[in-house]
């Protein structure tokens, strides 16, 4: 008899070492957690009913064990909490979270998945299942917590040591221990070591997050095909291992293809679809495709998913705004007239949202000035623009997206000069950032509404198409199309001069050819130094010139 008891009083002993936090919004199911945990051993517990006070205590007090229930009723649920507390980094490696729930949908599941909790506890909970549960949990937190705590420190040689040293002393723990250093070896940029460990794994059984660490590592060294590939296959044995759809998007991504990138996160928000970086990934994958009705919907349930999320940004309802404004422009029908309503109500859920931010406010006014003359309703955004520009003088204390968002305003409303002027003043404020005068680039080429973009750059690539196959005439007849739309795009502008320069060479009596060249040139006579068009635009302007002696 007296082995049980002292069994007994070792568990007593691991439960009693241990703080605990119990979070439930129903008093009487805190209470019977308490009671529970008490006669397990436990004495450091602390009841909070939702996710404020829980976030709160973690804040200043280390805790060993949450237990938390995901529907918390009106606010954030046990998603969001284990979302905000791994974030704020206020869970320690040790600590265990343990997601309590009477629900089992597959949406809930896959959302609190994607944050990792130790365990799921399904109510109704007993005294013996959260013993047995808890206590296996307990039992391995206590064999690991001397290499958990250099991780903490990201001491990661120290824990390496540790781990390969447990190797032969804990074998319990062998996968436990493997998967942490293959993921120790990749933070440290080990990349041999790594892929072995991985290696290891795979020549014994297939292990899903072994088959993820050796295409994670696969990608690291740029061996993007075999990569892909491998993560495809684990994504048909295991079409719920969200980690895998992320990386083979990052993976489709490095290999330029965008758009199967994009099909890939639209799955894996099938399947998982409370995952708000996942969704924002997404919209800003469409919107680079120019898929705008899925930007627009993936923008939506962003900003729904940051309501009660760490994450939640304002920049997440300026994106949404800015989609829908460019999809409604130009369309005053009942479906362009909802589209412009949910963007001035999208803007004015986040002025309330961020009440304090001035600059939200400013971006707010220019992106509804530029609503209102999509809508036809031009007096109002003349109105609008009155009201701002004073506040709009010095780009430097306005910064650089409100400055590109104005300017991209003043193109809409016709004040060409000025929309110029103010992105002379930009490339020459940020003309050591490439990545800010392709911004600025991009809006001198085309500061025209989405639509007319979408088509003007459809036929750009049927002229090139149609020059390149030789028939010039029809290349030259397509771009004056183009330039119809467009009739200062830096590229559209040097295509043509380059087709007609080439019909003269054919024709070398068609004079008029050249005087067209020059007046497609001179449309450029003020394009800035800087712009990637600006030695070719030197180029055919010699190459004229030399045609002209």
């Amino acid at each position: 008899m007296s082995a049980p008891d002292n069994k007994s009083a070792s568990d007593t002993s691991a439960f009693g070492k241990l703080a605990y936090l119990v979070i439930d919004d129903f008093e009487n199911f805190r209470l019977s957690m308490r009671h529970m945990l008490r006669s397990c051993g436990a004495d450091n517990i602390e009841l909070v009913a939702h996710a404020r006070p829980a976030v709160q205590y973690c804040t200043y007090n280390h805790v060993d064990v949450v237990l938390c229930d995901h529907n918390l009723g009106e606010g954030k649920n046990g998603q969001h909490i284990l979302e905000e507390l791994r974030h704020k980094k206020l869970l320690k490696r040790s600590s265990l979270f343990l997601m309590v729930t009477s629900e089992t949908s597959r949406e809930m599941v896959m959302g609190a998945r994607e944050y990792q909790p130790d365990a799921y506890l399904t109510k109704p909970i007993n005294r013996a299942m959260l013993e047995q549960r808890l206590g296996s949990l307990i039992s391995q937190r206590s064999a690991l917590l001397p290499i958990n705590r250099e991780i903490d420190r990201e001491n990661y040689p120290e824990a390496i040591s540790l781990c390969m040293q447990a190797l032969p002393r804990l074998p319990r723990y062998k996968t436990w221990l493997m998967k942490t250093l293959g993921e120790l070896y990749f933070l440290l940029g080990d990349l041999s070591h790594a892929i072995k460990v991985y290696d290891e794994i795979l020549s014994q059984r297939e292990l899903s997050w072994a088959r993820l660490g050796h295409s994670k590592i696969l990608l690291a060294n740029h061996h993007y095909d075999e990569a892909v590939k491998s993560l495809r296959q684990l994504i048909d044995s295991h079409p719920d291992y969200m980690e895998a759809y992320d990386l083979l998007a990052e993976g489709l991504e490095r290999m330029n293809k965008p758009a199967q990138a994009q099909k890939i996160l639209e799955r894996a928000t099938d399947y998982s679809p409370n995952a708000l970086l996942r969704q924002k990934h997404l919209a800003e994958l469409a919107e680079s495709n120019q898929d705008m009705d899925t930007a627009a919907e993936a923008w939506r349930r962003t900003v729904t998913l940051g309501a009660h999320s760490i994450h939640d940004s304002p920049s997440h309802y300026l994106a949404l705004s800015h989609n829908l404004c460019d999809i409604s422009e130009g369309d005053t029908g009942k479906e362009g007239v909802a589209l412009a309503d949910e963007a001035f109500s999208m803007l004015c859920n986040m002025e309330k949202r961020f009440p304090d931010d001035n600059t939200l406010a400013l971006r707010s006014k220019i992106i509804q000035c530029r609503l209102y003359a999509g809508q036809e309703q031009v007096q109002k955004a003349e109105e609008i623009l009155k009201s701002i520009r004073a506040e709009l003088t010095n780009t430097h204390s306005v910064g650089l997206e409100t400055s590109l968002d104005y300017a991209k305003t003043l193109f809409r409303l016709g004040y060409g000069d000025e929309a110029k002027a103010l992105l002379g003043e930009l490339a020459e404020q940020f003309g050591e950032d490439p990545a800010t005068l392709r911004k600025i680039e991009s809006l001198l080429d085309e500061p025209v509404s989405f639509r007319m973009k979408i088509r003007a750059r459809r036929l750009n690539r049927d002229g090139i198409a149609a020059f390149e196959s030789g028939d010039l005439k029809k290349a030259a007849s397509i771009f004056t199309k183009a330039l119809e739309m467009i009739p200062d795009h830096p590229a559209l502008n040097l295509n043509q001069v380059q087709i007609l320069i080439k019909e003269y060479e054919g024709n070398t009596s068609n004079k008029d050819l050249l005087e067209r060249c020059q007046h497609h040139l001179n449309h450029l006579a003020d394009l800035p130094v800087q712009h990637g068009q600006y030695r070719r635009y030197l180029a055919l302007q010699r190459k004229l010139k030399a045609l002209n002696l």
